[in-house]
């Protein structure tokens, strides 16, 4: 065995004593074991809920066609205390986890690969894996997208609400709904996680996107919704063309998701916003949503 393998090999033993991660590519042994953690805090999850149910539902390639990798960080009497996920080529998904696990998990995964793009999770467990991926692998990591999450409270519908009414999107809307859902992409700057068409055919399934439509039948804007999982739905993506903005058809779309996720049964009904965005924060407190928590991407090059 070589100096540096010895090393490794020490540094794992000193992790698994404190505490260490599992990691699988068996999205069914990751459920067994994460179910119970995820299900606890589902607001601050939401992200990992949301993937595995797409992919479970979707199949383990709907993010893009490399093989996923999961798992969760065990204390010393076994409960589980953290989650990731990584769907190539998109950035690593991890759970809001302590500095010492962040770490454990950046020196496990630099012996497992070396060429991660990135990591998205709460604000500080993001930069103490960057920190952490800097050190063992001598990376660049630069800060990126950085998001707030809300919570709904007494959702406040504003008055007077825009001309026109919500109807759920069709199979009739998938050629409209796939290029807002690419223009979205664009217009935050970050390329949609999934192939816009798969998205659409996804969303489709469940009733996942609402429009808002002018009096004359024409759609102005859209605002989609996760899946109900551990009780909690995630209003996303929220889209209005550049031409239509400022008329208040967004957040009518918004409102009309979230009373209808509420007359679903969602416990909780979620969203992110880009931070950068003040329009949209004041929009979303403004019809009942609350601060919860703040999250950030950081991008990583050498």
């Amino acid at each position: 065995m070589s100096h540096d393998a010895r090393a490794r090999a020490r540094a794992r033993a000193h992790a698994y004593a404190h505490g260490h991660w599992q990691l699988t590519d068996d999205l069914g042994v990751f459920h067994g074991r994460a179910e119970e953690f995820l299900h606890s805090a589902p607001a601050l999850h939401t992200a990992l809920l949301s993937v595995t149910d797409t992919l479970r539902v979707s199949g383990l390639q709907a993010y893009g066609e490399g093989a996923p990798l999961f798992g969760t960080y065990a204390d010393d009497a076994g409960r589980v205390q953290g989650a990731f996920l990584r769907t190539p080529p998109h950035r690593l998904m991890v759970s809001p986890v302590t500095g010492e696990a962040a770490d454990a998990l950046a020196r496990q995964l630099a012996d497992v690969t070396g060429d991660l793009p990135g990591v998205g999770a709460d604000q500080d467990t993001a930069r103490a894996f960057a920190q952490a991926w800097e050190k063992h692998t001598g990376a660049t990591a630069t800060p990126g997208f950085r998001q707030r999450l809300y919570r709904l409270g007494t959702l406040t519908p504003p008055e007077p609400a825009p001309p026109g009414r919500a109807r759920v999107a069709e199979e009739r809307d998938r050629e409209l709904l796939a290029r807002w859902h690419r223009e979205f992409g664009e217009a935050v700057g970050e390329p949609p996680a999934m192939d816009s068409g798969a998205w659409v055919s996804a969303r489709l399934a469940y009733g996942g996107v609402t429009l808002w439509e002018t009096p004359d039948g024409t759609p102005a804007a859209m605002a989609g919704v996760t899946r109900r999982t551990a009780g909690q739905v995630r209003v996303a993506p929220v889209y209005t063309p550049a031409t239509l903005r400022g008329r208040g058809y967004g957040g009518a779309a918004t409102v009309a998701v979230t009373r209808a996720a509420l007359d679903a049964g969602a416990d909780e009904v979620l969203l992110f916003t880009d931070l950068a965005n003040p329009t949209s924060n004041g929009l979303y407190q403004r019809i009942g949503y609350r601060p919860v928590r703040d999250f950030a991407q950081y991008d990583f090059g050498r």
